[in-house]
């Protein structure tokens, strides 16, 4: 019978804005921030983990040559510490976590720590198929056979989210609407607290030499209001997505620690969840983003659990119109889904959503005293992961 896997802690860094607090700080450093506070936080010996599992999406530059390993170097882990540099597209840092909590569950090993890192502002989405298109190397990340299957000449999210929003019946007053709304709900959890348990700070030089400690998400805007959100012209003219309606461009890094029984009796550790049920699915690489709906319907299947069951919901807001169609086709309650804001507000540094996600639903449900929580995103390719957690 497989073990069980729990999570100690769930922690992340606050969300840089593009060219902001974090603008400065290297990916592996960042990447290292969340990984330093885990040791701390628990009071683990570093050389008891066995892996370090971490997510980034566009691995070239300051985030090529094995990142992951990188963040190893660059943290309080010893070298002895292997590690592994995964994509999952958006999901990557979610499939970390699926890994990890695999790994555990088979005995194969016993404490792993799993995360990512994305820095937007220092390695741009896209750019490793940006620059291979100008050094002139093929077709780029479609063959032609994929071109020929699908008829189309690239796969685009932005292309996909307009099509969830016609598909679903969603127009532009309730995509910025949905947005506002993320936005009011990240500024009241902010002036809460409600991130506090979570958010680990990063040490930054400003300009002016001053340094200060990042704790807060920099993209969320108190002062929104629907007409500002509403003059934000659409990504593709006679469209409805606009960048207001959809997530950020965000640094930022997240980590998880898990582990099993036998770890938990050996190092006596106190676990925060336990993961209860685990899924990936995948479908149309061109609509792309509709996956987390057949994710959530698998995750609960395995998971023995219904709908109504769950407590709280994490649905990364990726683009309005996902999360919106999201709750139309599954007919969950919206009251339960992202209760602390989404990714319009508080961003979506790529490789860290996942868990990122992750550490927000934990302490949601622990500071509301809930017990189940289900997390689901879109991927690129069509691709989506589902967990659902146990509080403790």
């Amino acid at each position: 019978m497989p073990d069980a896997a729990y999570i100690i802690d769930a922690v992340r860094t606050a969300g840089g804005r593009r060219k902001g607090r974090l603008a400065d700080v290297h990916p592996a450093d960042l990447g290292a921030v969340p990984v330093d506070a885990l040791l701390s936080r628990t009071g683990i010996d570093p050389a008891a983990v066995d892996d370090l599992i971490f997510g980034c999406v566009s691995q070239i530059g300051e985030q090529s040559n094995h990142l992951a390993r990188h963040v190893v170097l660059a943290s309080a882990l010893p070298q002895t510490v292997p590690a592994v540099t995964i994509d999952r597209q958006c999901g990557s840092s979610q499939q970390a976590l699926h890994f990890a909590a695999q790994a555990v569950m088979s005995g194969t090993q016993d404490m792993v720590i799993a995360g990512g890192v994305e820095h937007m502002t220092r390695v741009p989405m896209g750019s490793p198929f940006r620059l291979a298109a100008q050094a002139g190397l093929g077709l780029g990340p479609l063959s032609q056979r994929i071109r020929d299957r699908y008829d189309v000449a690239e796969f685009s999210q932005f292309t996909g989210a307009q099509m969830i929003a016609d598909r679903w019946g969603f127009d532009r007053a309730t995509m910025d609407a949905f947005a506002l709304d993320s936005h009011r709900k990240a500024a009241a959890a902010i002036a809460a607290g409600a991130f506090d348990a979570e958010i680990v700070p990063v040490t930054v030089r400003t300009p002016d030499g001053e340094t200060i400690r990042h704790a807060r998400d920099e993209g969320v805007r108190a002062d929104a209001t629907i007409e500002g959100i509403g003059a934000v012209q659409p990504i593709v003219a006679g469209g409805t997505i606009t960048a207001a309606n959809a997530s950020q461009i965000t640094d930022g890094a997240s980590a998880v620690l898990v582990v099993n029984e036998a770890a938990l009796r050996r190092h006596g550790l106190t676990p925060i969840a336990r993961i209860h049920a685990l899924a990936v699915t995948a479908g149309d690489p061109v609509v792309m983003l509709a996956e987390p709906m057949p994710a959530t319907v698998r995750v609960l299947e395995r998971g023995g659990l219904s709908l109504d069951q769950i407590d709280l919901f994490e649905v990364n807001e990726a683009f309005a119109s996902v999360p919106l169609a999201w709750l139309k086709d599954i007919g969950a309650d919206p009251a339960r889904l992202n209760v602390n804001g989404g990714a319009i507000a508080l961003g979506h540094p790529l490789g860290a959503s996942g868990t990122r996600l992750m550490a927000t639903l934990v302490h949601a449900l622990r500071a509301r005293g809930l017990r189940w929580g289900l997390q689901t995103m879109c991927e690129g390719g069509g691709i989506a992961n589902a967990t659902i957690v146990e509080a403790l």
